[in-house]
């Protein structure tokens, strides 16, 4: 019999998740977990309140964890939003080892999906940010094929209880402008998007595979012990400038970076050698900088 650990927010979506979980999960057996950020005060307090009361009427393990995820953000210069899933999902591994869960289930939903992927896209992501969220490290995420709309509409057929996060209705953060200002335009255009973008993601993580497969049956003999990069080696590939991109990957360049090296290496790659000076060329990465010395492009070693 598997062992489910359920992430429980108390939010309508984690809820959901909660009230159903014997039916998606049928014969498995469950506990809680619960994060409490410290982020909205009593708010969050109430939180942790409510899903403890949940597990107790029902005598399930309720697991609380309370962080200081300001004092994480600032420590380790991240977003809040970044801060809060580190310190979730490392927390979900440490239970899993020390409680014999199978697996992590969380409330991820369609929309939740979908949102993923415009953020991904508005930033810029190679495709494995297209793929969308899915189950993987002992993650699972039974409800990417349910709406919000739908979740809404079960448990207030049902009469279950949840808790409104506060601060789902502000629209500065991204995810939430999306949410309350972009999806309901795509709505207008298609009422069927949600489901669209879904059945897409599926499609793009299918070609992500091919081409993960792909790079990995390439990639040795890319780089030396190092892990700097033989230019040489890359751009004697058919699809090189994929192949260049998965092995910069790591140094964060921005897109405008990245489209600076490989129209220099696609120079280098078509003219005559010689007419093209690749060495001592430097290119800035999310705190590091990569330079090219020798027919290797590396981080800087003087930096």
């Amino acid at each position: 019999m598997k062992r489910i650990l359920l992430a429980i927010s108390g939010g309508i979506d984690s809820m959901y998740l909660a009230n159903r979980a014997p039916e998606l999960f049928p014969g498995a057996r469950f506990g809680v977990a619960h994060c409490n950020f410290r982020l909205r005060g009593a708010e969050s307090d109430a939180d942790e309140a409510f899903v403890r009361d949940w597990c107790a009427e029902r005598g399930l393990d309720c697991f609380v964890e309370a962080f200081d995820t300001r004092s994480y953000a600032a420590q380790q210069g991240v977003s809040l939003e970044m801060a809060a899933r580190e310190l979730r999902y490392g927390w979900f591994a440490r239970l899993c080892r020390e409680q014999g869960f199978d697996a992590v289930a969380v409330a991820h939903n369609a929309d939740d999906n979908a949102e993923t992927l415009l953020l991904n896209l508005l930033r810029g992501t190679g495709t494995r940010g297209l793929r969308g969220m899915g189950d993987r490290d002992g993650i699972v995420r039974p409800l990417l094929g349910t709406s919000r709309a739908e979740i809404r509409a079960w448990m207030q057929e049902h009469g279950c209880a949840w808790r409104e996060d506060s601060t789902n209705a502000d629209c500065t953060p991204k995810r939430n402008r999306i949410r309350h200002e972009v999806f309901p335009v795509f709505a207008r255009i298609n009422p069927s998007f949600l489901r669209t973008l879904g059945e897409d993601m599926q499609r793009i993580a299918r070609v992500d595979d091919i081409a993960e497969a792909w790079f990995r049956s390439v990639r040795d003999g890319l780089t030396d012990p190092s892990g700097a990069i033989h230019i040489d080696a890359v751009l004697a590939l058919k699809h090189w400038e994929y192949a260049l991109w998965r092995l910069v990957e790591p140094y964060r360049l921005s897109g405008p970076t990245f489209g600076k090296l490989e129209a220099l290496l696609r120079r280098y790659r078509q003219e005559p050698r010689g007419t093209v000076t690749l060495g001592g060329k430097t290119f800035e990465g999310s705190g590091c900088k990569l330079v090219i010395h020798n027919g290797l492009l590396m981080e800087d070693p003087i930096r």
